[in-house]
């Protein structure tokens, strides 16, 4: 939690602190999280010392009203930030609130009632079985070396072939494989799951350990970079990107969609939702049933283009 000086008085300072400890050890947010949460409530008090014409004190966080929320928010849609970013920023104040209230720091309950900006329901939008086996088997139809061709089918392929995040995949270590029949998984908050791992999947990360030219430990990262550093995300994206002019894949055939579409693929072949959300890892069963959605449009499009009835016959 590294920059610029935090633009506040020193007991927020200390208090922030203490908080970011918090969330990293008693709560074991990810790295990702703290970081989120932590440059939000940076900006919040970016915008409360402009707002008060001082950096704000344990005394001044106290005294603030719904319209100072109501205020800071405004100025987070006239920057243009969308409804989600704004939403998270939200949830990380009102954490940070509810740590200073815990420890007899200062309430705020205009903090905890603020109302987050309404979300637009968004439905995943999964591959068609083709383009999303397209994807995988031809990943590396554009790297520069066949080390890295394999890296990135093995990558995909835990995507679609076991419904990874990105994230997930990523942070396997080298002593993940070879795979076996179930693969542990530690997702968001820390949960762990098992998924089954498929031969297809199996194979293509030993294709892609035969072949890599990097000697690694059992502890160093599963997937590396070039040269030889941990893989990041955007190179992943990057590669997909590519892929799409390569194979003309739509718009939205992206690293995470190859996770939309396991989920989808898996429900339109019988699938329960209790067991996909299981193997998703979603904390709440309503996440889960956005596919039931997805699968229901399906459904009605393949109605319209071949029922008898919807072509207006008899």
């Amino acid at each position: 939690m590294e920059g610029a000086a935090l633009p506040a008085a020193p007991d927020v300072q200390a208090a922030f602190a203490a908080w970011v400890r918090h969330l990293g050890s008693e709560r074991r947010a990810s790295a990702h999280t703290v970081d989120s949460y932590g440059r939000d409530l940076r900006q919040f008090l970016n915008f409360l010392a402009e707002h008060l014409g001082t950096p704000p004190d344990l005394a001044a966080l106290a005294a603030l009203g719904p319209r100072d929320f109501r205020a800071f928010q405004a100025r987070r849609r006239g920057e243009g930030i969308a409804a989600a970013t704004s939403a998270r920023g939200l949830s990380g104040l009102r954490s940070f609130f509810r740590f200073l209230d815990r420890r007899g720091l200062g309430h705020n309950a205009a903090a905890l009632a603020t109302k987050a900006p309404k979300l637009p329901h968004g439905v995943p939008r999964p591959l068609s079985r083709d383009a999303a086996l397209a994807a995988v088997e031809d990943a590396g139809a554009l790297a520069a070396e066949p080390w890295i061709a394999a890296r990135d089918e093995a990558v995909l392929a835990l995507l679609y072939g076991c419904g990874l995040r990105i994230s997930e995949a990523l942070s396997l270590r080298r002593g993940a494989a070879p795979l076996g029949q179930t693969l542990r998984i530690t997702g968001k908050g820390n949960k762990e799951r098992l998924v089954p791992v498929l031969p297809a999947v199996a194979d293509a990360v030993e294709a892609y350990l035969r072949q890599c030219p990097y000697r690694l430990a059992k502890d160093d990262p599963l997937f590396v970079g070039a040269k030889g550093g941990p893989l990041s995300p955007r190179i992943v994206q990057r590669s997909m990107e590519a892929l799409r002019g390569a194979l003309n894949l739509p718009a939205d055939a992206t690293p995470h969609a190859l996770r939309h579409s396991f989920a989808t693929h898996l429900l339109g072949a019988g699938g329960d939702l209790r067991t996909i959300q299981e193997l998703l890892g979603h904390a709440s069963l309503s996440t889960t049933q956005r596919y039931t959605e997805v699968d229901t449009a399906r459904l009605l499009a393949a109605y319209a283009d071949a029922h008898p009835r919807a072509r207006g016959g008899d």
